[in-house]
């Protein structure tokens, strides 16, 4: 951004290069001709003296390049504000910027975090350009207590030095969401930037322009600036080459010009016996007459000399940038360029492609591997695959996750950034996201709280994550578990239109929550683990498809004190594939999946592994395969350690056994997250709880 808004600097000098590179500069033959008329006289003072009194004009020729618009907004975005914000819709840009009038939605930059104490508060960090603060504060105010808008608790202004905030408390049964939809619809959170884009032309007549034609006249404007500075420049430097050469010549003559000096009776006589005597100008003369003594020292004289010859070629490289205009451009490139460098900074307003409502950004961001993790509290976050390093079996392991206080990790999951994310939600409904829409973050940033994402309702917390390829699994089935072993099967398809408030993905019985959804073929097996060590395998088949409002058939019958913590799919390419099984404490084995024999649903199970004070309940199972390459296993406390996948590491033992110690934990610390990573995808965690 610049002190002179509305667009940054960086972006409209790119823009300017962009063109000079496509494009070219000429002059007409009848200023062709009379530039060579001038450069063949004979004196310099007269050649000089012509190209000065030459029309600029005609000098700097005229310009023109392919660049269209459509080009030029490849490097200019749209405004950028100084006080930041975020503008929507570059079509409607694109189209102000074409036409040369518009407007632009801009928003605050406003973030929902939860406070200290429990409830969630809207900081707000950036306003819209020309938005007063004062103001915006009294109708928010406003609004509050006309109960226009329901569920603000406090509003302060928390502005200082480092920069601008308004925090805007909420009450504990407030949707934030919601209540920040409302401020952006009712106040100046969201205003319109106006585009009516008048200037004077080359003429000095008003004319509304678009960007191509603003363009083109600044260009043509500097031109005429960089010819009339060296026509000035030029006509210096002849004055100076014109006393050097006086100079030059007393240095010459020099006793000659000493005698003639102190046989005169005054300066006047001695100025004018030298424009006699050595056939100087009146200038040279006084130049001579003016020259201090130390300049006859031979240092001194060779100073001149070079002086002399610095000016001569000074003016030859005048000449001869006035005589070609694709030079005048390239000096205007160049000086651009040099904007750019000392002044240039980095875009201070966000624009989102698409409309409010509409984002599309898709098309600009790679498709490419990430890690997305998330915790009990609500903080999801976007990361590098390459973010975890491997390990020996039995190590501590290493910072892996920044959390708050008491956090735990729920899910980790591989995808790619084009994927489609459904967040299920401990009260049966489900959202939508594109990968690319999570913030990436560094290993050890906390991430952003899934409220900022999508509109949760009070107690509702983000269960499960499953990542969706809108292509390839558009046939498939959505199979979901609730935490009473209930289990259903929906169509992926019936899943497409998912609105922004979430729809019902499972209708739960009181007491119940939905914990878990997996991919399936419809003639896969279903396999639930529970926390005890109990394991129930059965046929896909014998869950009939129902719609996503419906509630879900008995899968496992569970004690009083049970639950499921795992749900895998089975089918043809995982008949070779084990079970990987961790529990609590950090012991850990994988098992053949033919010791899990099928049986009818809704029965009680086989063991799954030999649960004792000593391994703790089960925290986590996985099928692995031969494309598994290592296991990421995190804690609690944030404690994060790579495996190998092998016999050595992790061996294959039968289900009534204990495992083998995986990772070394602290009497507090619990194991609460497992990721696999595969070699095809170098490295990239896919999902666990």
């Amino acid at each position: 951004a610049t002190k002179i808004p509305p667009h940054n600097l960086t972006e409209i000098c790119s823009a300017l290069i962009s063109m000079i590179e496509n494009g070219s500069a000429e002059q007409s033959e009848e200023t062709v001709s009379k530039i060579k008329a001038i450069a063949a006289l004979p004196k310099q003072e007269e050649l000089i003296s012509q190209i000065a009194e030459t029309d600029p004009a005609l000098l700097a020729g005229t310009f023109d390049t392919i660049s269209t618009i459509d080009d030029i907004v490849t490097h200019v975005n749209g405004p950028d504000f100084p006080t930041g914000g975020i503008i929507y819709d570059f079509k409607e840009i694109t189209n102000a910027y074409r036409t040369g009038k518009g407007r632009v939605v801009t928003r605050a930059k406003a973030e929902i975090i939860e406070s200290k104490k429990g409830g969630f508060q809207i900081i707000v960090t950036e306003l819209p350009y020309q938005v007063n603060k004062a103001r915006l504060l009294m109708k928010i105010a406003d609004l509050a207590r006309d109960k226009k808008i329901v569920g603000i608790k406090d509003l302060n202004d928390d502005s200082d030095r480092t920069g601008m905030q308004i925090t805007i408390e909420l009450k504990r049964d407030a949707r934030p969401k919601v209540v920040l939809n409302k401020l952006f619809k009712y106040s100046e959170l969201q205003t319109s930037f106006p585009v009516n884009m008048v200037a004077l032309n080359s003429e000095g007549t008003p004319q509304l322009m678009n960007i191509r034609q603003m363009l083109m006249e600044f260009l043509a404007h500097r031109q005429t600036i960089i010819v009339r500075r060296a026509q000035h420049d030029l006509v210096e430097a002849g004055k100076r080459a014109h006393i050097l050469e006086g100079l030059l010549i007393a240095l010459k003559n020099l006793d000659d010009v000493i005698a003639t000096i102190r046989a005169s009776a005054d300066s006047n006589v001695a100025k004018d016996a030298l424009m006699t005597k050595f056939g100087l100008s009146e200038i040279q003369s006084l130049a001579i007459l003016d020259m201090q003594l130390k300049r006859l020292a031979a240092l001194e004289r060779q100073k001149i000399e070079d002086e002399y010859n610095a000016i001569q070629a000074t003016i030859g490289d005048l000449i001869s940038l006035l005589q070609d205009p694709k030079r005048i451009i390239k000096v205007i490139a160049d000086e651009t360029l040099g904007l750019i460098v000392q002044y240039g900074d980095e875009r201070r307003t966000k624009l989102i492609k698409g409309k409010i409502g509409e984002f599309s950004e898709e098309d600009l961001i790679p498709n490419e591997p990430a890690v997305i993790t998330l915790t009990e509290t609500g903080y999801i976050k976007r990361l590098s695959p390459s973010a975890f390093r491997s390990q020996s079996r039995g190590g501590k392991g290493s910072v892996g996750l920044k959390m708050k206080d008491e956090d735990v990790v729920l899910t980790l999951l591989s995808a790619n950034t084009h994927d489609m994310v459904l967040l299920f939600t401990n009260f049966g409904r489900v959202f939508k996201l594109k990968v690319y829409e999570i913030p990436a973050v560094s290993r050890q940033a906390k991430g952003t709280a899934v409220v900022n994402l999508v509109n949760l309702k009070p107690e509702e917390t983000v269960k499960s994550l499953l990542v969706i390829d809108e292509a390839a699994d558009k046939d498939k089935f959505i199979s979901l578990a609730t935490r009473n072993g209930l289990i259903k099967k929906t169509a992926v398809s019936l899943f497409d239109n998912i609105r922004q408030n979430g729809i019902i993905a499972i209708t739960l019985n009181e007491g119940d929550e939905l914990v878990w959804g997996k991919l399936t073929s419809g003639d896969d097996d279903i396999l639930l683990i529970t926390h005890s060590g109990k394991c129930i395998r059965f046929s896909e088949q014998e869950v009939k498809s129902s719609q996503r409002d419906t509630k879900g058939v008995k899968g496992i019958t569970l004690k009083s004190d049970d639950y499921v913590v795992g749900v895998e799919a089975v089918g043809e390419a995982e008949i070779n594939s084990h079970l990987l099984v961790i529990t609590e404490f950090g012991m850990g084995k994988r098992t053949e999946l033919t010791q899990y024999p099928a049986q009818k649903r809704s029965g009680l199970g086989v063991k799954v592994s030999d649960v004792t004070k000593r391994t703790g309940p089960i925290a986590a199972a996985r099928l692995v395969d031969a494309s598994c390459k290592e296991i990421v296993i995190s804690t609690k406390e944030g404690q994060t350690i790579k495996l190998p996948l092998t016999k050595k590491s992790i061996p294959v033992l039968t289900r009534p056994t204990q495992g083998v110690i995986l990772m070394r934990l602290k009497k507090t610390d619990r194991i609460v997250a497992v990721a696999l990573t595969f070699k095809e995808l170098e490295d990239s965690p896919e999902e666990s709880e």
